[in-house]
């Protein structure tokens, strides 16, 4: 969105992926010589951005990042660090005055006052006054690690509503940035149906617009339309069949890792009236008459339709927001070539644009390795009891040698094995106790280097707030044994761990959390 609307105003611009702190703090020292503004999209809130990086003092910051809390030095920094929120984001962030002095305060025998040139805090004015804010044992802020709000792709995309600037395409673009936000459980149901409901008024909006237009029929047209579309992964592009068993809300409810689970899905089927001839081929090649039937008949699955957008590139091509999420995180994350991430990102940003079907396929076809990927290892792992509780919560660790395992060396992939792993341990265990404990799972990341990547997901409820307190725990357990640890991501609930020190790093969560 942001690119388009530079391309609007032929602003000349450089495009940095970054992976993670060490990457941000590189790039910004190659191109600080040439730039002036830097635009930083879902990072740097979170950290005392200037402390960090240490910019000229002419250096601008404009930071869009839907991480929380946002860093307070940030907010009340106007002088070089821009904050995109909404201005009814609630920060919750303590006044000015509880958490930053006059540098003068502490000499009582200045008593001279100086004329006050302007409010915003400035080094040499004032300064962050730790040790009253650190002492404050009950404050929680910047202590949790609150999950995050409005999409960034949102935020930029009314950005260009305001300057009357917004196409058809922004508008997509900013479904499927909402979108990835449920799909990898970073919002409340409540939060995405109520920002499905916003854009929902931009789509009516974009559609009046074109009615009059000669062009809605056109071969490169675009129609969004909204959906209550049904919760299974991909099914358009799929067979119905796959789809069902690698789509975690079916799996889960029909316990397909069990063989009870898999005859109670055909006898599902056969009463539905739905031959396995026809579920099990190509999607588009079912009959007609069950295609155009096929929501009412799955209708009597309890929350199995989904308030969604889809889009209809020209005669031929149709996806649903979700099908865009899982093939850029595909993409995006893809271990088949080695290839360096920034490849992978621009190979991702390509599949989003209409002129790339090819690669939008090609990232689809990947998604379905990785969601078969997914729902054999949560079998193997519910099966072989690999999933312990360790008091406060649970403990997976993926074995070296597991299938797919590098698959899951990468951070959204494996956070997204972990939601699938507690839905479906939550509906196969009878233990009340441990449905609403929190998941931590690790898995090889780099084995010469002999580290593991661990993950931290929040409880599984309908009615989670979705705050993860991983973040600072992991800080905490790793200060205390000093293990060596890299809390190198943006996502503070996703650390790297050398694999000797996982113990001793265990054991001292453990006591942390009880």
């Amino acid at each position: 969105i942001l690119q388009a609307l530079f391309h609007c105003d032929h602003i000349q611009y450089t495009l940095v992926p970054v992976t993670g702190w060490q990457d941000l703090g590189t790039a910004f020292l190659e191109h600080k010589e040439q730039f002036r503004y830097f635009v930083l999209i879902n990072c740097g809130a979170n950290v005392d951005l200037l402390e960090m990086l240490q910019p000229d003092d002419d250096s601008i910051f404009f930071i869009c990042d839907s991480h929380r809390p946002v860093d307070v030095v940030n907010v009340y920094n106007d002088t070089q660090i821009k904050l995109l929120i909404k201005q009814d984001d609630d920060l919750a962030v303590p006044s000015y005055d509880e958490i930053f002095r006059d540098e003068d305060e502490e000499n009582e025998d200045d008593s001279g006052n100086e004329s006050d040139e302007g409010s915003e805090p400035s080094g040499k004015r004032r300064r962050f006054d730790e040790v009253s804010w650190e002492s404050r044992p009950n404050e929680t802020y910047g202590r949790t690690d609150k999950n995050t709000l409005i999409p960034a792709a949102m935020m930029f995309f009314e950005l260009a509503w305001v300057l009357t600037k917004d196409t058809k395409d922004m508008l997509w673009w900013a479904i499927v940035g909402l979108t990835d936000q449920w799909v990898h459980d970073k919002i409340t149901h409540m939060k995405y149906v109520t920002d499905i409901a916003t854009m929902q008024r931009h789509v009516s909006r974009h559609s009046h617009r074109n009615e009059d237009d000669e062009n809605t029929l056109s071969i490169d047209c675009m129609r969004i339309s909204f959906e209550y579309d049904l919760r299974l992964t991909l099914y358009q592009h799929w067979s119905l069949y796959e789809s069902i068993c690698n789509s975690c809300y079916t799996c889960c409810h029909f316990k397909l890792w069990t063989l009870n689970g898999q005859k109670k899905l055909q006898e599902y089927l056969a009463d539905m009236g739905l031959p396995l001839k026809q579920v099990k081929q190509k999607f588009n090649s079912m009959d007609m008459s069950i295609k155009e039937n096929l929501r009412d008949v799955i209708e009597d699955m309890k929350d199995i339709r989904i308030q969604t957008f889809g889009a209809q590139f020209g005669f031929k091509n149709r996806f649903l927001a979700s099908d865009m999420v899982h093939a850029a995180a595909a993409l995006l994350e893809s271990t088949e070539k080695d290839e360096s991430d920034t490849d992978n990102f621009i190979k991702a940003l390509d599949s989003l644009s209409r002129s790339n079907l090819n690669r939008l396929l090609s990232g689809i076809d990947l998604a379905k390795k990785k969601l078969i990927a997914i729902q054999q290892t949560v079998a193997s792992c519910i099966c072989t009891n690999l999933i312990l509780s360790q008091g406060p919560f649970l403990y997976c660790y993926l074995m070296e040698g597991t299938p797919d395992v590098k698959l899951f060396s990468k951070p959204m992939a494996l956070s997204l094995l972990c939601k699938y792993l507690l839905k479906a341990f939550v509906h196969s265990t009878r233990n009340k106790r441990c449905k609403i404990l929190p998941l931590v799972m690790a898995a090889p990341k780099d084995v010469e280097k002999g580290t593991i990547i661990v993950v931290g997901i929040p409880p599984e409820s309908e009615t989670s707030d979705k705050k993860n307190f991983f973040g600072r725990a992991f800080e905490k357990a790793a200060e205390s044994t000093s293990s060596r640890t890299l809390h190198d991501h943006f996502d503070t609930s996703v650390i790297e761990l050398k694999m000797e020190d996982r113990i001793k790093f265990l054991d001292a969560l453990i006591t942390l959390l009880s």
